[in-house]
């Protein structure tokens, strides 16, 4: 019996595995997050773990980092401050070039203090207003945005749901991962801009924008004013070693209290079902270990520890591109202990399977989040399209943090 319960949840990971990477199940109405909770529920439901194990497999650490993040993000959106972000990169760009650098710039910057999943869902609609209100072609644009905030996110803990999870895991200082991460992220950004004007020349051969037309944006200058100070603050006690999920809970809990805001819209805001998809996530590779398929998986993947961290960032980037970069993350991580510099090891995973992403359009959410607003507004961004830049960009940026971590 107990072999039948171990085949049949190997069968149950991997089927669930394989909807998250793909993003569907056959036949079926099922998204990513639909997918994770039906695996979850059916490895309880033939034994493969109690309720309890299920519970503690749950990283509740990352659950809140993830909540608070997007109250934060959500915060900052009704208050209008993306909305100044589109007028400042209209008021400050010179030409397409210029232009470029800006989306690239800010999308990389916010996507390293805050979430980048959520910096995409909110600056997508500001690139597709402000390209059409110069009159230029948002393709390439938008392909920057995307790669750049992935990019972005490597360089902090709160940039991207897998560095969370490795943040909370590794016990690795907010300002020590930012230290050894961020270098490799400056570099990349430069990197994600040539590679852009390099594939979409003739986009980037006119040296003038039009006249935009007037971008008008709703501001709500108190709750403004109080997100700068309560981020700030949250900042400062990132750097000063309060435990990250408890700074920014409290953040997103100072932010809450408004007399003028309703807490709901801010609630609408937020990616329940990416919540959801993380606790399924968690209780369905969890299952690996409660019938012992993690130990073997480790002892055919030992060899790496020796050969060192080239060959194992190169693991994480072909398992991140196969079955999405947070699994990868979650079985990944049980190698660390076989590694002399953990901390290294560590660093590398976080680098190598966010930098992953940027391969192929179906490498990470927010890739896909910027494609599919983009398809709203009646651009197509197809996978030939985003892979003529996604492919040199995952090359070399991988290559400069196998060199610098």
């Amino acid at each position: 019996m107990d072999t039948i319960i171990s085949v049949l949840s190997l069968l149950i990971v991997a089927a669930t595995i394989f909807g998250v990477a793909v993003g569907r199940w056959p036949l079926l109405r099922a998204d990513r997050t639909t997918i994770t909770v039906i695996g979850a529920a059916l490895l309880l439901g033939i034994g493969a773990m109690s309720l309890e194990q299920a519970y503690e497999a749950i990283d509740f650490d990352t659950i809140l980092l993830l909540f608070s993040m997007m109250v934060i993000n959500g915060s900052l959106f009704l208050a209008g401050f993306f909305g100044v972000v589109t007028q400042r990169v209209v008021q400050f760009a010179r030409g397409p070039r210029s232009l470029l650098a800006l989306v690239i710039g800010a999308s990389g910057v916010l996507s390293a203090l805050f979430l980048n999943d959520t910096i995409v869902l909110m600056m997508t609609p500001i690139v597709l207003d402000v390209t059409r209100a110069l009159r230029r072609d948002p393709l390439p644009y938008l392909i920057g945005l995307a790669v750049a905030a992935n990019i972005g996110s490597t360089a902090t803990i709160t940039g991207n749901p897998q560095n969370i999870i490795i943040g909370n895991a590794s016990n690795i200082p907010y300002l020590d991962f930012a230290a050894a991460l961020t270098p490799t992220a400056l570099i990349g950004l430069v990197i994600c801009w040539v590679i852009v004007i390099l594939v979409y020349r003739d986009e980037f051969r006119s040296g003038a924008l039009a006249a935009p037309n007037v971008l008008r944006t709703r501001v709500y200058r108190p709750l403004l004013r109080k997100a700068a100070l309560v981020i700030t603050l949250m900042l400062i006690a990132f750097l000063v070693g309060v435990p990250v999920p408890v700074a920014a809970f409290v953040a997103a809990g100072a932010l809450l209290a408004t007399r003028r805001l309703r807490p709901e819209r801010v609630f609408k805001t937020i990616d329940w079902g990416l919540l959801a998809f993380f606790a399924g996530l968690f209780v369905v590779t969890h299952a690996l270990e409660t019938q012992g398929w993690t130990e073997q998986l480790f002892t055919a993947l030992a060899p790496l520890a020796q050969a060192g961290m080239v060959p194992f960032g190169l693991v994480s980037v072909v398992l991140s591109n196969l079955i999405s970069n947070v699994p990868a993350v979650l079985l990944l991580q049980g190698l660390i202990p076989a590694f002399a510099d953990q901390q290294r090891a560590w660093l590398t995973l976080a680098a190598t399977a966010t930098l992953a992403g940027n391969l192929t359009l179906l490498g990470s959410v927010a890739n896909l989040i910027m494609a599919e607003l983009a398809a709203r507004w009646g651009v197509r961004v197809s996978f030939g399209a985003y892979l003529k830049v996604g492919l040199p960009v995952t090359i070399l940026t991988v290559a400069v943090s196998l060199v610098l971590v």
